[in-house]
C-alpha cells in the first residue's frame, strides 16, 4: 500500500514515517500543501495522511482542492484542534476520517486499515463473478450476453457486491455507501431493491439466487462452487512455511526490543506497591493500577516469548484483587514474584512453534481474502504482538483498545472473528455486557473470549452468550491462532436450511439475552425476521418502528412487565388485533388467567421447546399479512387533531 504523508513537523513526520514503514507501507513525504497537491495529482496513492495545521496552504484547502478535482482516494486528517467546528470543516471538505493530536499510533493504524479496506476496489476494468460481468468502462452489468436494465441504485448495489465479493454488506452499510446523508431510505427499501435485482437476474437466465441473504448480517454474492484448492492456495493458508515463521519471529524480536523498556516500567509499578504497603501508604488507586498492569502483563508476556513471566504476573494479579485482604505474607510473596519477573525479563525471549502432535492443524480454508480478526483488548503491547504474527498465518488483525472503539469498527466493517477480553480500564467496562448486546445484533458472529479471568461464573456466562471458546491468559500465540482458525472453519459450516423469503416479523421482549438469542436462532430459519428487545423501556419506540406481525412478551421484566406492555398494546386501537404470546416460567393458574385477561392470545412455558414455539408462532401468523397491511395503512394516516 502506498501512502502520501503530508506533515511539516519533522519530529511527527519521522515518527509516522518509521511507524508506517515498519508496518510494510510504502511512504512518500510532502512537507507542505502545494507539494502534496502536486504529488497527489501526478501519482497514484492508496491513502493520504494529511496534517491540517500547515503554513500557507493548509490541510483543509488541500482536501477541498483534491475533492473538487474528483480525487477519490481516502484522506485521513491529522489535527491538534479538538473543536467540533474544526472537525466539521474537515469532514465537509471531503475527508474520510480525522485523528486528534497527540494520537495513539495503534488507533491511527487501525483507522488507516479501515479506510483502505473501504476504499479498495478491483483494479480490473471488467469484473466477473460466475456469469455476471461488470464493465466499469461502459458502466454496465451483464448476465451472460444479456444486458441488465438496472436503476441507478440497483446498479450501485450490484456493483458494490461484485467489487467486494467476499464481504457481507448490512442494509445500513449499503445506505451509507450509496445514498446521500440528507436523504437516506428505510432499510425496507433496501430489501425492495435487492428483490428487484434478483428478479432481473432470474429474467436474464440465472438458475439460482446469486445474492445470498446472511440472516442477522446482510447480503453478499453467493460463494462460487470451487474444486480442489490450487497449489498457491495451499501454500498461503495451509501449513505455515518456514520462511514466514522466521519472518514473524524476526518481527517479534524487533517489537520486543522496542517495548522492553515499557515492560520494565510496568514491573517498576508493581515494585511501588510492595514499598507502599511496607510503609502503610498503599492507596486503592495505586493497588487498582497495579492490578490492571499485572493483568496486561499476563497476556502480553506470553505473546513476547515469556510464558513463565505470564504465570508470575497472573499470581500477582490474583493477590491484588480488590476483594482480597492484603497481608504481610502476601506482600513478601509478591516481592519474590516481582524479583523473579525481573530476572525472567533479563533472559532472551523464546518463540516456539506449536508441536504438530499437540495441536492438530485445521483443513485449509478456501482461497479468499485474509480473514479479519477484531481484537478487543486494552493491552496495546499484546495486540501488536498478535498483529506481528498474524501476517504469517494469512490473517488480518484489527485492534480496538476499548468497547467504544470496537463499536466504531463494527459500524464500518464486519470481522470474521472477534477476540474479546472481559476486563478494561476503566473497570466499569465489562466484556460480558458488551457480548450480550453484540449477540443481539450479530448472533452468528464467532466470538472467542480471551481473558485473565478464570471463574466458573465467567465461563458459564460466556457459554450462555454464545462464545465459541474461552481462552485464559497466559496462553501461547499458537493456541490463540489455532482457536481462531477452528472458529473460522465452524462458521463456514453449511446451513441446514435457509428460507427463500421473509414470511413474517416477530418482536421478542425479554430481559434475558440468552432467551433472546435462543428464540432468534429457532425462528429465523423459518423465514421469520426477529427483532429482539432487551430493554422494555424502549418497547413503544421499537414496536412502532418495526411494525411486527406478532409479539412475544416475557411476563416478568424490570421496569415494565409483559402484562403491562400487553395492556398498552390493547389500549391502542391501531394495535388491538396484534397477536401476543406470553413467555413465562410460571405454570400456576393465576399467571395464566391474568395473561389471557389482559388480552394475550397464547402463552409458552419456559424452558422453551422448539417444536411447540414454532407451531404456536406459525399458527398465529397465518392471517398476519392482511393484518400487517391494514396496520401499516393505519399508521401512515395523519393523527386527528
Amino acid at each position: 500500500m502506498r501512502i502520501l504523508l503530508v506533515e511539516d513537523d519533522p519530529a511527527t513526520r519521522t515518527l509516522l514515517e518509521n511507524t508506517l514503514i515498519a508496518h510494510h507501507y510504502n511512504v512518500e513525504i510532502a512537507v507542505d500543501g502545494q507539494i502534496a497537491l502536486d504529488l497527489a495529482t501526478q501519482f497514484d496513492y492508496d491513502l493520504v495522511l494529511l496534517d491540517i495545521d500547515m503554513p500557507e496552504l493548509d490541510g483543509i484547502r488541500v482536501c477541498q482542492r483534491l475533492r473538487t478535482q474528483g480525487y477519490q482516494i481516502p484522506i485521513l486528517l491529522l489535527t491538534a484542534k479538538d473543536r467540533a467546528t474544526d472537525r466539521i470543516m474537515g469532514l465537509d471538505a471531503g475527508a474520510d476520517d480525522y485523528m486528534i493530536k497527540p494520537f495513539n499510533l495503534p488507533e491511527l493504524l487501525a483507522r488507516m486499515r479501515a479506510l483502505l479496506r473501504r476504499g479498495s476496489t478491483t483494479v480490473a476494468s471488467v469484473v466477473t463473478w460466475e456469469n455476471l460481468q461488470l464493465d466499469r468502462r461502459e458502466n454496465e452489468i451483464r448476465y451472460g450476453q444479456q444486458l441488465l436494465r438496472l436503476t441507478p441504485k440497483e446498479f450501485g448495489i450490484l456493483e458494490l457486491l461484485l467489487l467486494h465479493p467476499q464481504r457481507i454488506f448490512s442494509r445500513a452499510a449499503l445506505i451509507d455507501r450509496l445514498w446521500e446523508r440528507d436523504e437516506p431510505p428505510t432499510e425496507s427499501a433496501i430489501s425492495s431493491h435487492i428483490k428487484a435485482i434478483r428478479q432481473k437476474l432470474r429474467t436474464a437466465g440465472a438458475s439460482q439466487d446469486l445474492i445470498e441473504t446472511m440472516y442477522g448480517f446482510g447480503y453478499r454474492l453467493r460463494p462460487l462452487e470451487t474444486g480442489a484448492p490450487a497449489k498457491s492456495q495451499a501454500a498461503a493458508v495451509g501449513a505455515e512455511p518456514q520462511a514466514a515463521a522466521e519472518t514473524a519471529e524476526t518481527v517479534m524480536l524487533g517489537l520486543w526490543e522496542r517495548f522492553k523498556e515499557s515492560f520494565t516500567e510496568q514491573i517498576h509499578l508493581l515494585s511501588q506497591v510492595i514499598v507502599a504497603f511496607q510503609e502503610g501508604k498503599l492507596t486503592p488507586d495505586l493497588r487498582q493500577a497495579a492490578q490492571q498492569t499485572a493483568h496486561k502483563l499476563v497476556g502480553s508476556l506470553g505473546v513476547y516469548g515469556f510464558p513463565q513471566g505470564s504465570t508470575l504476573a497472573k499470581q500477582i494479579e490474583d493477590i491484588l484483587r480488590p476483594d482480597r485482604s492484603l497481608s504481610m505474607a502476601d506482600n513478601l510473596q509478591m516481592a519474590a514474584w516481582v524479583a523473579d519477573l525481573k530476572q525472567e525479563l533479563n533472559r532472551e525471549p523464546v518463540f516456539k512453534q506449536p508441536d504438530s502432535a499437540a495441536i492438530a492443524p485445521s483443513p485449509p480454508l478456501p482461497l479468499t481474502p485474509s480473514p479479519l480478526v477484531l481484537v478487543v483488548d486494552d493491552d496495546e503491547i499484546l495486540a501488536q504482538g498478535l498483529q506481528a504474527e498474524a501476517s504469517a498465518r494469512s490473517l488480518q488483525i484489527e485492534v480496538a483498545a476499548n468497547l467504544a472503539a470496537a463499536d466504531q469498527i463494527l459500524d464500518q466493517t464486519l470481522p470474521d472473528v472477534i477476540l474479546l477480553d472481559l476486563t478494561f480500564s476503566p473497570s466499569n467496562e465489562d466484556g460480558l455486557t458488551w457480548l450480550a448486546a453484540l449477540k443481539q445484533q450479530y448472533p452468528q458472529l464467532p466470538v472467542l473470549v480471551f481473558t485473565g479471568r478464570d471463574s466458573l461464573c465467567d465461563r458459564v456466562a460466556a457459554a450462555r452468550l454464545g462464545a465459541k471458546a474461552f481462552l485464559q491468559k497466559p496462553i501461547a500465540p499458537a493456541q490463540i491462532f489455532q482457536a481462531i482458525q477452528d472458529s473460522l472453519h465452524q462458521s463456514k459450516a453449511p446451513v441446514l436450511y435457509r428460507p427463500q423469503s421473509v414470511i413474517g416479523q416477530v418482536m421478542v421482549v425479554d430481559d434475558d439475552p440468552v432467551i433472546l438469542h435462543r428464540l432468534s436462532s429457532i425462528l429465523s430459519p423459518w423465514g421469520l425476521q426477529v427483532t429482539p428487545l432487551l430493554d422494555p423501556t424502549r418497547f413503544w419506540e421499537v414496536l412502532t418502528t418495526t411494525v411486527p406481525d406478532l409479539l412475544i412478551l416475557d411476563v416478568e421484566m424490570p421496569g415494565f412487565n409483559g402484562i403491562e406492555l400487553c395492556q398498552v398494546v390493547r389500549n391502542d386501537p391501531r394495535w388491538g388485533n396484534l397477536p401476543i404470546l406470553f413467555l413465562t416460567a410460571h405454570h400456576d393458574a393465576e399467571t395464566i388467567v391474568q395473561a389471557f385477561a389482559v388480552g394475550g392470545d397464547d402463552y409458552i412455558r419456559k424452558p422453551v421447546l422448539e417444536p411447540e414455539l414454532i407451531a404456536r408462532v406459525l399458527n398465529r401468523l397465518e392471517p398476519g399479512q392482511i393484518r400487517r397491511q391494514q396496520l401499516v395503512s393505519a399508521l401512515m394516516k395523519p393523527s386527528p387533531r
